[in-house]
């Protein structure tokens, strides 16, 4: 559907599909958080890695 204005995308999720995550394995969920990330910082620009190599070093 599309419209004039610019809207957000939204992700929903159903209670049956929270639930039903939530019975998952933790080893599972933390290995798609960790292929999530791997994902966002190889498609993050390189000026973006700089800024939190940069802020990792502070800390």
């Amino acid at each position: 559907m599309k419209t004039d204005k610019q809207e957000p995308l939204l992700y929903y999720k159903t209670k049956e599909q929270i639930e039903e995550y939530r019975k998952k394995p933790v080893e599972l969920k933390l290995s798609w958080l960790q292929a999530q990330m791997e994902f966002f910082y190889y498609a993050m620009p390189e000026k973006a890695k700089r800024i939190r190599k940069n802020l990792m070093q502070e800390n």
